[in-house]
């Protein structure tokens, strides 16, 4: 993450003006709200965890000419969308606060759920679960969707620390859930970009432990009788 020791908006820009800062060397960070928190909170560990989600997602788009037009620009809006989430996770809610803090919208998530239908229409139902891996996108995609897990887990346990109630007397605000469901339904597109991406030729799917047994056995004594026919077609000749 970003410290600075400027940090103004002018509209919807950020200004920085210069990087590092020194300030965070005592361990401590400042939130959105410019209040004090220690760099091992839980709620500086959401929003660390969303920012990593971000970059694994760019690191998903190098791929950008190996995926469905479509996909790339919604992961594109993602990506602005992810940093509208790590502000929110970042600004305790306030039930009166000086300036309007930025959050995300359930309209956000709603789109979200209308790219899984779209993109995962044509794709066809799992009988079993897949491996992550396919083609370098696809592959990014699993796991861009891992990191979002996390991402979600962290967000999870910033609620339990400070709840998703607004500030009051010495309590801090709490985290905003539409955040946390946003990275939810985030990790459920990101799995089906990336099956949408692989296509069904290069899905590998999991073979339980019992079922991977009797399949290497059916496997080598198809093995072992071809390999007899083969001797036995030399000695005849």
């Amino acid at each position: 993450m970003l410290h600075v020791v400027s940090r103004r908006y002018i509209g919807a820009m950020v200004v920085l003006s210069r990087i590092y800062t020194r300030t965070g060397d005592g361990g401590d960070t400042r939130l959105s709200d410019m209040s004090l928190a220690r760099k091992t909170d839980v709620r500086v560990a959401a929003y660390g965890d969303v920012d990593e989600t971000n970059s694994a997602i760019g690191v998903a788009l190098t791929h950008r000419r190996d995926m469905p037009a479509a996909i790339a620009t919604a992961l594109d809006r993602v990506q602005n969308e992810l940093f509208d989430v790590g502000a929110d996770l970042s600004n305790p809610l306030a039930s009166d606060p000086k300036y309007p803090p930025l959050r995300i919208t359930a309209d956000a998530v709603d789109r979200l759920e209308a790219w899984c239908d779209e993109f995962g229409e044509e794709l066809p139902t799992l009988r079993s679960f897949i491996l992550p891996g396919g083609t370098p996108a696809g592959a990014a995609l699993h796991l861009a969707r891992t990191v979002c897990r996390r991402a979600e887990r962290s967000a999870w346990l910033a609620v339990e620390a400070h709840g998703t109630e607004e500030a009051s007397g010495e309590s801090p605000g709490g985290v905003n859930p539409v955040a946390v469901r946003y990275l939810n339904r985030l990790s459920d597109l990101l799995f089906i970009c990336a099956r949408a991406v692989n296509g069904v030729a290069d899905e590998v799917l999991w073979v339980p432990g019992g079922d991977r047994a009797q399949s290497a056995q059916s496997t080598s004594s198809e093995d072992a009788s071809g390999a007899e026919s083969k001797s036995s077609g030399a000695s005849a000749q």
